[in-house]
């Protein structure tokens, strides 16, 4: 149910800090393939009750230590009311020359973009640097793998960055905590909620923190706006999410005043996975067979034949869909009696999250006359009229992998083979177009 809230690679260099009722260790991470030439540094909170026989739970924080969460981990831990958890308090990287001169902070350019790429430097680097550690007194940290054990927190851009490496890898988190996050028009965060509206939804639990007076910059917009807009769709996309919205300004004050209740929340009633809502998107909600997640591919070896990603024919011949260098859309050109292709438009446009060029393979008509289209933002699903109204996820991301990954809609089910010859197939609502039959009008709405 959502409401809302008020309360009133590289080398390691190490030093442990005993504390009451935790270890803090600190780390160093360097040489980044996915930052080149930055320096991160963090810190690895270890509470008492972690024993090192078993893998513990995860809490990433961005922006190092913020709102005294150590103190309110142990008191949590302690009183049963949330697992045992190691902390990671990571932050952001920056270039330095070679006299030790900051020449580049990458805060922003980490936590503004709005695509996977941070989750991947947890994922490939960060984490796999903080497994294995060592306590002064011998623990050795392990950290679980599953998303349900696992929760990110972050503040302003490290608010928006937390919610994207959930919301990109819910594989990887299942627990967020934005505080006055960006979801502004800094580098596509403004985009977020109207994606989260059109995306199958995914098992997440979210709260977002922020306050009526926070217009930290009006020149990328408006914070408390941007929020409320991604409350509004969370809520549409019927998400485990919960809010505060206090008479506060942009500033750590008011997340750390109810950051013991948000913890206290977000872990309620684990060890319970966190599920996926039902949404109010009609085609989404027309498309997926009751109870079905976002992981419900099956990837099995594909048929020898292999067909080639190309162009979508519609089913009555009218007209076909192309794409064009350089643009994030597709054409779409009238079929003349000859076959000569007339009257050319750029028609279908396509979300893209860090405002770059989509990586697009198949695409297919199914009987109603939208359009699929395989991108690495997912399967995007388009109306007659041009307009992406449905996204669901895909079981492969990689780009060369995209761009020769051919669709097929059949009764009841959607197929893809990739250039490396696995087929991967999930079970949908949908049926196939009628070759020469031309699919009931939508409009113009």
């Amino acid at each position: 149910m959502n409401r809302i809230l008020v309360f009133t690679v590289a080398v390691v260099m190490c030093c442990v800090t005993a504390m009451a009722g935790h270890v803090m260790v600190d780390g160093v991470l360097g040489d980044s393939r996915i930052y080149p030439g930055t320096v991160h540094t963090y810190q690895v909170y270890v509470p008492q009750q972690y024993d090192g026989r078993q893998a513990a739970c995860l809490y990433v924080g961005l922006d190092g230590v913020l709102c005294n969460a150590p103190q309110v981990m142990d008191s949590l831990i302690t009183a049963g009311k949330m697992p045992v958890t190691i902390g990671v308090f990571l932050q952001p990287g920056l270039i330095k020359d070679a006299e030790g001169n900051v020449v580049r902070y990458n805060r922003s350019n980490e936590f503004d973009m709005p695509d996977a790429t941070f989750a991947t430097f947890l994922e490939s680097e960060l984490l796999p640097q903080v497994e294995g550690m060592a306590t002064g007194d011998g623990r050795t940290v392990r950290l679980s793998v599953n998303a349900n054990d696992r929760m990110i927190f972050g503040l302003s851009s490290g608010g928006i960055c937390a919610f994207n490496a959930a919301w990109h890898r819910p594989d990887m988190f299942s627990r967020v905590f934005s505080g006055v996050g960006t979801f502004v028009a800094m580098r596509g965060g403004n985009d977020i909620q109207a994606i989260v509206r059109k995306h199958e939804p995914k098992p997440l639990r979210i709260f977002l923190q922020d306050g009526t007076q926070d217009v930290w910059n009006a020149l990328f917009g408006h914070w408390y706006e941007g929020n409320r807009m991604l409350a509004t769709a969370l809520d549409f996309a019927g998400y485990d999410a919960a809010y505060d919205w206090s008479d506060c300004k942009h500033g750590v004050s008011q997340a750390s005043k109810i950051f013991a209740q948000v913890m206290e929340w977000m872990w309620r009633d684990y060890p319970e996975p966190v599920k996926a809502g039902k949404t109010q998107n009609d085609l989404l909600a027309q498309l997926l067979p009751e109870g079905q997640s976002e992981w419900s591919w099956t990837v099995l070896d594909a048929p020898s034949e292999r067909a080639t990603a190309g162009d979508a024919v519609y089913p009555d011949s009218s007209f076909v869909v192309k794409r064009h260098e350089g643009s994030n859309c597709l054409w779409q050109y009238t079929i003349a009696p000859d076959g000569t292709l007339e009257n050319g438009q750029r028609f279908y446009w396509l979300h893209s999250y860090d405002n770059s060029l989509l990586n697009v393979g198949g695409m297919e008509f199914d009987s109603q006359g939208n359009l699929y289209v395989i991108t690495n933002v997912g399967l995007q699903i388009l109306d007659q009229n041009g307009r992406v109204r449905g996204i669901l996820s895909l079981p492969v991301t990689e780009p060369e992998i995209i761009e020769g990954t051919t669709l097929r809609i059949d009764e009841g089910m959607v197929s893809l083979v990739t250039p490396q010859g696995k087929l991967a197939q999930r079970k949908l609502n949908i049926q196939p177009a009628k070759q020469g039959v031309r699919p009931k009008s939508q409009g113009q709405g």
